[in-house]
């Protein structure tokens, strides 16, 4: 179960047709990618990655993102959500 953040709520509009990608990597981290129209046809996105708990280990939305298809911006999140999900690990870096 993910315990969705502020970002996440204050884009989500369950009214607006939506596409996603969601993907589980081998160390239990989740990606959420989501990618719709807005009432006046701009494409947004929305990016989540989700620790194997459930708790949100970051999340970002786009409202616009100008000259991308729907298609296109999943592709590119998806990617982005994979490299900001490597980057991140470990969770918690110790300074010496």
């Amino acid at each position: 179960m993910r315990i969705r953040g502020d970002v996440f709520w204050d884009w989500a509009d369950p009214v607006l047709h939506h596409r996603s990608h969601g993907e589980k990597l081998d160390d239990g981290t989740s990606i959420d990618v989501q990618v719709r129209l807005s009432r006046v046809g701009q494409t947004q996105m929305f990016i989540g990655i989700y620790a194997g708990c459930g708790m949100a280990r970051h999340e970002e939305a786009f409202d616009s993102r100008p000259g991308e298809s729907m298609t296109r911006a999943l592709a590119w999140g998806v990617e982005r959500a994979r490299c900001l999900a490597i980057d991140q690990q470990p969770a918690v870096r110790q300074v010496a």
